[in-house]
């Protein structure tokens, strides 16, 4: 089992300005001035090994979705943000036009950062290929939709050419989609969110976005980290810090990196992946929420190490 992400910024895309483009660069030549990078392969190991994630790469800007990969001939997808893009253009070069495909979609909730790359999602737009969507907000169909209308966008959502399907599910009931066993989890949300939990080959993640946990609730903290149990990989929503958590953006429907540990912590989860990044957050905020997040793992555990890491356009996890 594999978790691929295409998109892991929270509320709307966040992409990199050119000032920042030139910043990296302009700290990367300073830094590397006298490492005689005269070569392709001395200046990668030197942006690898030398500088920060944050000084020579970037977490991206693209909003939710991950692509689940179980090894079976159809894609699994979480959400539809703007990463779906990315997403698709891979998908056609592997498989060209000509080759139909089987795409299932489990949307968490439709707020725009989720669904908002469906227009520009290439297989829609393939005949003969096969897209299933599937969500518990019975409204999914209607938000779909309503996107892909004028004067909002100009292609007609009755005019794309790919079978699309809508299917509602129910919290906590078990399902077999593509080859996983998936069950959907009620989260706290304006407007209700659902966290997926996918299991296959004895591999399980939990993709859990877009939810609130409030500490002083034992028995919704209980139910969660029951949901979270002994999973191999968490994406959660550390969107915010604990102190704005529970302070200024209470109840605005998110979660933190502290929340996010203790809760895998609780459930004995292997490894958390933060996730659905403030759009303000620059990349080195995001580094140093990383090394706060692992500091806090270390100081806190009782048991088995908790693997953490920070999610980013292009990553790969292989459990």
């Amino acid at each position: 089992m594999k978790a691929i992400f295409w998109g892991t910024r929270g509320s709307l895309p966040a992409p990199l300005s050119a000032k920042a483009v030139e910043a990296k660069i302009v700290n990367a030549l300073v830094k590397g001035a006298h490492a005689s990078l005269d070569t392709v392969e001395k200046a990668r190991a030197f942006c690898t090994e030398t500088l920060s994630f944050a000084e020579g790469r970037t977490y991206g800007g693209n909003t939710a979705c991950v692509q689940i990969e179980i090894g079976g001939p159809d894609y699994l997808l979480c959400d539809l943000g703007t990463g779906v893009r990315e997403f698709s253009l891979s998908a056609l070069a592997k498989h060209g036009p000509g080759k139909p495909q089987t795409y299932h979609v489990l949307v968490s909730h439709v707020h725009w950062d989720h669904i908002m790359g469906f227009p520009f999602f290439v297989p829609a737009f393939i005949p003969g290929n096969r897209i299933k969507l599937y969500s518990c907000h019975p409204h999914l169909e209607r938000a779909i939709r309503g996107q892909n209308r004028e004067p909002c966008f100009p292609v007609e959502f009755e005019t794309l050419s790919a079978s699309i399907e809508f299917v509602t599910l129910e919290p906590a009931k078990r399902y077999d989609i593509a080859g996983a066993s998936v069950t959907c989890f009620e989260q706290l949300h304006g407007n209700d969110s659902f966290g997926y939990r996918i299991e296959a080959g004895g591999k399980s993640v939990v993709y859990s976005t877009d939810a609130e946990h409030k500490p002083e609730n034992a028995a919704e903290m209980e139910r969660a980290a029951a949901f979270f149990a002994n999973a191999d990989l968490v994406i959660f929503d550390a969107m915010y810090s604990l102190a704005e958590s529970i302070s200024v953006k209470e109840d605005w429907g998110h979660s933190s990196n502290v929340l996010g540990v203790e809760l895998c912590q609780t459930a004995c989860a292997k490894q958390l992946c933060l996730f659905h990044h403030e759009p303000v957050n620059d990349d080195a905020r995001i580094d140093a929420i990383l090394a706060e997040t692992i500091r806090f793992e270390e100081i806190t555990r009782t048991g088995t190490a908790l693997k953490v890491c920070a999610a980013y356009d292009g990553m790969v996890i292989a459990l």
